[in-house]
């Protein structure tokens, strides 16, 4: 049937019939077996001689008129010698392709390794891994496709971090970016990490930091904690670092209800090895500690709901104390350090308190390696009680050699 195509005439259509336009070639209505009208434009591809149909859409959803209209630009197109079909499905295609980029992008595989393996896993350092991705790794990299990353973009990327964050940062981020590359290839048939040896801007040596503060520095710290105009809790945190000898994450995030009497016990779950550590605590670091709050976390500035942050406002507050002090006692600078340098310090002078050294390990909570490691399950807790106890009261002697005593402060 050939008449002008109008609402009238659509509606009257029976199933299976067609309603071809009189006035633009190749416009058709036609009714489906399920009663749907369809609007479509009808040509011949010049080329080939195949006949090519294109959906205009859907009676009731455009209107007669508006269907005409759209056919018009299709017959226009075609005037022209184009192929409408053929174009629409390299649109198509290009769409697809724009949308798997998209979902295929270095942010879309940090998401992904984020939710599923650092969080999933309960990593203990997942929230630095993140604020790195997010800082140093997202705003260079993060919208690329995954398949299109080349080993010049990752270099490019750490080398504009070693020179805005140094060597062993650039290689910080190499490390996890790698960790979470490995992570996609395993799930990817396609994805082929563009890391490779020779990329870190450090040697493991290098890298390795073995800074002990000297009892003079301790003096000066100490001293310094009580001038800095950092938060209470930070003071007493960085005492209870040299106290305890653990790491800054698992004081930081030290609970009431991980404190048994006298002892703390570090779940596993939150611990480096995955093994639970009880660290007895001493007379020193129980004043530490203090009282406030008795629930949730125990350095805490918001009353236990979370734990100490703003480290680095607080250290460098702390670190221009030390240099205040040592400016008016006409001395030199304190070279650089950083919290964990406490740690090995505390090591250190446990050995000089005469603590044995595997003994000084499990204070650690590193695991003693070989046959003792494996068949060895003695708590040692009256050993490491003893061994603390040996590096608080050397601490004493050190902050004031003139005395036995020296007052350690509760925490705010």
């Amino acid at each position: 049937m050939k008449a002008k195509i109008t609402k009238r005439r659509v509606d009257a259509l029976r199933a299976g019939a067609i309603l071809a336009d009189d006035e633009i070639k190749g416009f058709v209505a036609r009714r489906l077996g399920s009663g749907v009208v369809t609007y479509g434009f009808r040509y011949r591809d010049k080329s080939t001689g195949r006949q090519r149909w294109i959906g205009l859409g859907l009676h009731g959803s455009i209107t007669p008129d508006e269907a005409r209209e759209l056919a018009k630009k299709r017959a226009g197109e075609v005037a022209d010698k184009r192929d409408p079909v053929a174009e629409r499905a390299v649109s198509r295609a290009e769409a697809a392709k724009a949308r798997a980029a998209e979902a295929n992008t270095v942010d879309a595989l940090l998401d992904n390794f984020m939710a599923r393996y650092v969080r999933k896993n309960g990593l203990r350092r997942g929230d630095d891994v993140e604020r790195i991705f997010e800082r140093l790794v997202r705003p260079r990299i993060g919208k690329k496709p995954i398949y299109e990353l080349r080993r010049g973009d990752v270099v490019e990327m750490l080398d504009t971090i070693e020179d805005e964050n140094g060597p062993v940062m650039a290689d910080r981020v190499l490390a996890h970016v790698r960790k979470a590359f490995n992570w996609q290839a395993a799930r990817d048939d396609q994805f082929v990490p563009p890391i490779v040896r020779g990329m870190a801007r450090t040697r493991p040596a290098e890298r390795a930091r073995k800074r002990v503060l000297a009892d003079e520095e301790i003096r000066d710290l100490w001293k310094a904690l009580d001038a800095a105009k950092a938060p209470a809790p930070y003071a007493a945190l960085v005492r209870a670092l040299l106290l305890t000898a653990q790491r800054r994450d698992e004081v930081a995030r030290m609970r009431w209800e991980e404190i048994d009497g006298e002892t703390w016990i570090i779940p596993a779950e939150r611990y480096k090895t995955n093994i639970s550590n009880a660290v007895p605590l001493t007379a020193a670091a129980q004043v530490l500690l203090g009282t406030a709050g008795k629930k949730g976390f125990v350095f805490s500035t918001t009353g236990g709901k979370h734990p100490f942050t703003g480290y680095s406002k607080a250290k460098r507050t702390l670190d221009e104390a030390i240099a205040e002090l040592r400016k008016k006692e006409g001395r030199k600078p304190i070279p650089h350090w950083v919290l964990h340098d406490l740690r090995r310090t505390a090591r250190s002078l446990m050995s000089r308190a005469g603590v044995p050294g595997d003994i000084g390990e499990r204070v650690l909570g590193h695991v003693i390696p070989g046959v003792r490691g494996v068949y060895d399950r003695y708590s040692y807790e009256a050993e490491k009680r003893d061994a603390l106890a040996r590096l608080a009261g050397l601490l004493e002697r050190i902050l004031d050699p003139a005395s036995n005593v020296v007052a350690f402060p509760a925490s705010g």
